[in-house]
């Protein structure tokens, strides 16, 4: 079976997995499984051993779009074991993923940055007696994809991609980027950078990647929403890849799962000994630096963009399910429950890598599972 055949490739890279990385891409489905309920029961499919609990009934989410793929196929599979459990995810991007949970519509959220002070203090009032935690799921690198015609291979560094995206420089055959691709025949066109129209906790992460390594040509003070002028907007990251397929001359930022068909990837000059291109293994080369720094039952993390290891990609961000550690929906608990367990277990992150997606490191997903299991 191909996911047999996956899983075994990723136990062969088992000590990647266990240093790291994370990457999803989440997605609505309204696929129904069969087989298996009750109290302890679980479910063989694909190879998976899925507690189904006590699931059922419907599950609405709602948030990052970056982990809608990955979302996709976790639901596939979960809802495949566990019968009468619905999964709606809402892919609506992460600021409308948060807004949901602290109004209490959805039974989690998915997001690329973590809670502000704010949004925990606003999930109190429907977190009873809790509040609004953030779980490390998936991890993945944010691609700079392209279309260019002719341009097969294309380095960037931080101050240029800074420039493009900044409206700084306008032009491909810009003396910037020749100096970067001495070998590349560059045409005199002009560039169409794409930017998210939504607010985006993969915005936040790639906004984060530029104020940490080149302030001086990245001014904003970023967060979810753009915040530079001019260029090309589109919603979600399925509206910028498209934007960036239909225009020669076009270069956008989106996860890795999403730059396909017709488009090219950026390779990074990083400072390290060769330019390092978007890849699952760069993403977990890169969350290897990534640091706990979510107090209590929170498990935000912070990234080092600036890391210039050898093969590490730093434009790479965490997917985090956001959830009350107390004061859930009874109603809405169990099948919670169940689903994060899944996908937390190591069937569920076994999955990623063959998505392009990166598994959260070993030390941390088990720190997700502990917590899990104390969701109240």
């Amino acid at each position: 079976m191909k996911l047999q055949r996956k899983n075994r490739r990723v136990l062969a890279l088992g000590a990647l997995a266990v240093s790291g990385a994370l990457a999803l891409t989440a997605c609505g489905s309204d696929d129904t499984g069969s087989s298996s309920g009750g109290s302890s029961a679980s479910a063989s499919t694909g190879g998976s051993n899925i507690k189904c609990d006590d699931a059922k009934g419907q599950l609405l989410a709602d948030g990052s779009s970056a982990q809608k793929n990955a979302i996709d196929a976790w639901v596939k599979a979960f809802t495949a074991a566990c019968s009468g459990v619905q999964i709606n995810y809402k892919g609506g991007g992460s600021g409308a993923g948060v807004t949901a949970f602290t109004q209490g519509t959805v039974a989690f959220a998915g997001s690329d940055s973590a809670l502000k002070p704010e949004e925990v203090t606003a999930s109190k009032s429907v977190c009873s007696s809790g509040q609004g935690i953030d779980l490390p799921m998936v991890g993945g690198p944010i691609a700079l994809a392209y279309k260019l015609d002719g341009v097969d291979d294309l380095v960037l560094d931080a101050p240029t991609v800074a420039k493009i995206f900044d409206g700084k420089i306008t032009k491909w055959n810009d003396a910037a980027i020749k100096a970067l691709n001495p070998s590349a025949t560059l045409p005199d066109l002009k560039i169409q950078a794409f930017h998210r129209s939504d607010e985006s906790g993969t915005t936040d992460n790639f906004t984060k990647y530029l104020i940490a390594t080149t302030p001086d040509n990245w001014k904003y003070s970023g967060g979810k929403a753009w915040q530079a002028k001019g260029g090309q907007a589109a919603s979600g990251s399925s509206g910028v890849a498209a934007g960036v397929k239909a225009t020669n001359g076009a270069i956008g930022y989106m996860e890795l799962s999403y730059a396909k068909d017709g488009l090219s990837t950026v390779s990074l000059d990083t400072g390290a000994s060769a330019p390092v291109k978007a890849s699952s293994d760069g993403a977990t080369k890169a969350i290897a630096d990534a640091k706990v720094v979510g107090t209590g039952s929170d498990l935000a993390l912070k990234m080092n963009y600036t890391t210039k290891a050898d093969g590490a990609y730093p434009i790479t961000l965490v997917t985090y399910e956001i959830i009350c550690d107390k004061g859930n929906k009874s109603d809405t608990l169990p099948a919670t429950k169940a689903f994060l367990r899944y996908i937390a277990s190591e069937d569920g992150q076994n999955i990623l890598s063959g998505i392009d997606y990166a598994p959260v490191p070993a030390d941390i997903i088990a720190k997700v599972r502990t917590t899990i299991e104390g969701l109240s």
